[in-house]
C-alpha cells in the first residue's frame, strides 16, 4: 500500500489571533509567544515537521514511513503528517483514538506493541488495523481467534551498543528462534507478513541497521523455502538527530541501509517507524525564571519547567538539549538550572554557562520535540507546558466538531 494524503472530515484548523507572520524559532517569535500565552510552552514548528519527514523520505526512497506517535502524540503533529502522506505506527488504544479523531484510514496504520492485552487487539481490529507485531509463542496464541482478520510481523532482537536507548533489551526474539515462531503461527492458522526489528533509539551509526536488514533478508529467504509468503520488513526507527552533539547526516546514515534493502527478496517491501527524527528538531521549550538563589558561589535559577515536565527526556531519554538564555547577554558564568518542584532530583543542568539572569527571563531548550511533553507529568501540581503549533508563521490549533 502507498500512503497518500487524505482530507479530514469534521476537523478544521483555526488561526489564533496573535501573533502572526513570524518565525517560531527566532528569539523575537519566542518572546511574542511567551508574552501571548505565558510559560511554560512547547512550540512545535509544523514546517520543520514536514521538512524532517520529507528529508527522511528522500533518504530512504521506496520505504513507507509510519510515524511513531510515542515521542509526540499531539493532534497538530498527527494532522500535519497525515496531510504530508505519512502512515502511522500505533501501540496503544489512546494512539488509536488520536488517529481516529484525525480521520486517518486504518489502512495507513500498523500496531507494533509486541505485548498486548486482548482488549488492545480488539480495539485495533475494530478500528480496521490488520498488521500486528509479536515476539513469543504466548503473544502469537492471542491471535488464534483473530486469524481471519490479523497478520503478524515477528519482531527480532538486534542489540546495539551504539544506540542511546536499547529497545531490543525489552522486546524481540533471538534471530535463531524467528523461523520457529513463523511455523508456530502457521500451525495456528495465523498468517505472517514478515519480520520487524528496532535496533535502538538515537543510533550512533548505521552498522546495526545494516546487520539487522541482512539477517532478516536471510530469514525471509529461509521462510520462502518453507512455503511462507512474506511481503514485509519493518526496519524500525532510531534515526539520529542533533542535540548538543551533531549526529551523522541522515543521508549519510541511510545510504548503507538503502544498499542492504536493495538485496531484499523479490516481492518484499520495507517500512520504517521514525519518531524522534521527524519531531525532535521541530520542538522548542520556553520556560521562565521563577526564582534564583546563590549557593556555593553559583547562581541557581529555578524555572517553571523541569525534569518532571518538558525536560523529562533528560532522565528517560538520556538527551542533552541545547539550552540558552533568551533575554540576556554578557559574561557567562557557571550556573545551575533547576525545575519548579520541591524534589531535589529536579535539576536540569548542574553546570551550565549562563549570563546573569533576572526573575521573569526566558530560558529556551531546542530540539525538544521528542520524548519531552509526551513523558511530562504534573507532579507537585505544576502544569505541563502548553503546546503551541505554528505553521507558516501562523499559530494553529485543532477545533473538533
Amino acid at each position: 500500500m502507498v500512503c497518500r494524503p487524505a482530507q479530514a472530515a469534521g476537523t478544521a484548523v483555526e488561526e489564533v489571533s496573535a501573533p502572526a507572520g513570524f518565525d517560531p524559532a527566532s528569539a523575537d517569535g519566542l518572546r511574542r509567544l511567551a508574552a501571548t500565552y505565558g510559560s511554560p510552552l512547547l512550540v512545535i514548528d509544523a514546517q520543520r515537521v514536514r521538512a524532517q519527514y520529507r528529508r527522511l523520505e528522500a533518504a530512504l526512497p521506496g520505504v513507507v514511513l509510519h510515524f511513531a506517535l510515542k515521542p509526540m502524540p499531539h493532534p497538530a503533529v498527527v494532522r500535519v503528517l497525515r496531510d504530508a502522506g505519512a502512515c502511522f505506527d500505533l501501540a496503544t488504544d489512546g494512539e488509536i483514538d488520536l488517529v481516529r479523531r484525525a480521520h486517518i484510514e486504518p489502512g495507513r496504520c500498523i500496531h507494533t506493541h509486541p505485548i498486548k492485552r486482548e482488549s488492545d487487539i480488539r480495539t485495533a481490529l475494530a478500528y480496521g488495523i490488520e498488521t500486528f507485531v509479536a515476539d513469543n509463542p504466548d503473544e502469537i496464541r492471542k491471535f488464534a481467534k483473530h486469524r481471519h482478520r490479523a497478520r503478524l510481523l515477528i519482531r527480532v532482537a538486534f542489540r546495539s551498543a551504539e544506540a542511546v536507548c536499547d529497545l531490543s533489551r525489552k522486546f524481540g526474539c533471538d534471530p535463531e528462534d524467528a523461523l520457529a515462531l513463523v511455523e508456530f503461527a502457521r500451525s495456528l492458522g495465523i498468517g505472517v507478513r514478515g519480520f520487524s526489528f528496532h535496533v535502538g533509539s538515537q543510533a550512533g551509526g548505521p552498522g546495526m541497521h545494516v546487520a539487522a536488514i541482512e539477517a532478516c533478508t536471510r530469514l525471509l529467504e529461509a521462510a520462502a523455502t518453507r512455503g511462507e509468503r512474506c511481503d514485509l520488513l519493518d526496519i524500525g526507527g532510531g534515526f539520529p538527530v542533533d542535540y548538543r552533539r551533531a549526529a551523522m547526516p541522515i543521508e549519510e546514515f541511510c545510504a548503507p541501509l538503502c544498499g542492504a534493502l536493495a538485496r531484499l527478496p523479490q516481492g518484499v517491501r520495507a517500512i520504517a517507524e521514525p519518531g524522534r527524527f521527524v519531531v525532535a528538531p521541530a520542538g522548542i521549550a520556553v520556560a521562565s525564571v521563577m526564582g534564583r538563589a546563590k549557593r556555593d558561589g553559583r547562581w541557581w535559577y529555578y524555572l517553571d519547567d523541569g525534569l518532571y515536565g518538558s525536560y523529562s527526556g533528560r532522565l528517560f531519554d538520556h538527551a542533552e538539549y541545547p539550552i540558552e538564555a533568551l533575554e540576556r547577554t554578557g559574561e557567562r558564568q557557571r550556573s545551575v538550572l533547576a525545575g519548579p518542584t520541591c524534589d531535589s532530583i529536579d535539576v536540569i543542568d548542574e553546570d551550565i554557562a549562563l549570563p546573569l539572569l533576572e526573575i521573569g527571563d526566558l530560558v529556551v531548550g531546542r530540539s525538544m520535540g521528542a520524548y519531552t511533553w509526551a513523558s511530562a507529568t504534573e507532579f507537585n501540581f505544576f502544569p505541563k507546558a502548553s503546546v503551541i503549533a505554528v505553521d507558516r508563521g501562523q499559530v494553529i490549533e485543532e477545533e473538533e466538531t
